[in-house]
């Protein structure tokens, strides 16, 4: 008998790429992994082929060929990705999409990774933070809350995953420790001395793996992720071992930080605030213990450094 097929949305993206590795690297491999990608020629879905994954064109925004992607599947991961358009209502659209070709295909288990929608906490009035975009508090977290209900009230067996601010951000979104004209390297966390529940971006995908073996038992349900909960001099003091040198963490303001000009700043600051205002309730949503009971190979931020330090952006101390 053939192994159940899990089709992966993003599938060369951090978290689709991350889960197609941990299915396709496991040694019992209780699935077949169908890697879905706007460019199956590219690296990325070259290197998931070599691994054995069956690899298939297909565009968020072009509902024929979601459905097509579908086509068998056991299970699907669906993802969107806020950053490559900035816009929540192409991620609503997006997931709607996909909930529904899922429902079409009668897919068994269906794992959306999704973030609160913020404005179950604060109303978008402008009286907490700014509200952008006319409607959203933060709006890569809002539209993809929001999405949560095109999966459920189509009654579909759903588990919705949340997931948590990835330390690969260091890497790609600009969040590496800045280095000053006096030489000595800041790190900026503007949630004054609340943690930040954080992950490798690799164990959203070893963790959501997790799930599809779990099945029915968790469907239904939300599981919050978490590698570590870390405030910034916590995350700034861990950066400093790893890079040799003292890192000092900057507590400042998200207003300040909104206005440090690159596109999404404003977004990152009220999120920020947002993680801030309701830290208690956002970290009792990700439980460590729980996602290490999950995939006990869950990898501390220390664990993360000592693999990625080489390949944060940061300029070397000039020599006198």
């Amino acid at each position: 008998m053939s192994k159940p097929l899990i089709t992966i949305f993003g599938a060369t993206g951090a978290q689709g790429g991350g889960l197609a590795r941990a299915l396709l690297q496991s040694g019992t491999r209780p699935f077949r992994v169908r890697a879905i990608t706007r460019k199956p020629g590219g690296a990325a879905a070259r290197a998931l082929s070599e691994l054995g994954a069956e690899v298939m064109a297909a565009d968020l925004d072009d509902a024929d060929s979601v459905q097509r992607a579908l086509a068998g599947a056991h299970g699907a991961f669906c993802v969107t990705s806020f950053w490559e358009h900035f816009s929540p209502e192409r991620e609503i659209a997006q997931a709607d999409t996909m909930a529904e070709a899922a429902r079409r295909a009668g897919v068994r288990h269906v794992i959306w990774s999704t973030l609160e929608d913020t404005r179950r906490f604060v109303a978008p009035d402008g009286s907490r933070m700014p509200v952008l975009m006319g409607r959203y508090n933060v709006p890569h977290f809002d539209g993809k809350g929001e999405a949560d209900r095109l999966f459920l009230r189509r009654g579909l067996p759903v588990t919705l995953l949340l997931t948590s601010f990835y330390w690969e951000n260091l890497i790609y979104f600009g969040m590496h420790p800045q280095r000053g004209a006096d030489g000595k390297l800041s790190f900026v966390l503007p949630m004054g001395d609340a943690p930040l529940p954080g992950i490798a971006a690799a164990d959203i995908g070893a963790c959501a793996a997790a799930l599809f073996r779990q099945g029915e038992s968790a469907i239904g349900r939300t599981v919050g992720i978490a590698g570590e909960h870390l405030n910034g001099a916590q995350m700034a003091s861990a950066l400093a071992r790893a890079l040799g040198e003292p890192v000092q963490h900057v507590a400042m303001p998200p207003a300040e930080f909104a206005r440090l000009g690159f596109r999404g700043a404003d977004d990152f600051a009220n999120m920020f605030r947002f993680k801030r205002d309701f830290n208690a309730e956002f970290c009792a949503a990700r439980n460590v213990a729980d996602t290490r009971a999950l995939h006990p190979g869950l990898s501390t931020f220390d664990d993360w450094l000592r693999a990625n330090a080489a390949r944060l952006p940061i300029p070397q101390r000039a020599v006198a």
